[in-house]
């Protein structure tokens, strides 16, 4: 199992939709992810903290609008689940 996967493991089913839905679309504001995952924006926020918690989430701040943070899966961890998916 890669290492990705034994992070994504014992996470509750929102964090890995969450997880799965950066993955597929890249950069996103919460808000984006809530209307793409069809979550509540609260359990949006909850699972962004679990994988946060968990070392496979990056956050930076938006240029465009600094109240709104940017969330994406750091490139390490995409490509650890990339191999882990080849084999």
């Amino acid at each position: 199992m890669s290492h990705t996967k034994d992070r994504l493991y014992d996470l509750s089913p929102s964090a890995k939709l969450v997880f799965k839905v950066l993955e597929e679309n890249g950069t996103m504001t919460q808000s984006q992810i809530a209307d793409e995952s069809f979550l509540a924006k609260r359990t949006v926020r909850y699972a962004l903290g679990n994988l946060r918690d968990a070392d496979i989430l990056h956050e930076r701040v938006s240029f465009r609008d600094a109240r709104k943070t940017l969330y994406s899966i750091p490139e390490s961890v995409a490509a650890d689940e990339m191999v882990g998916a080849t084999k």
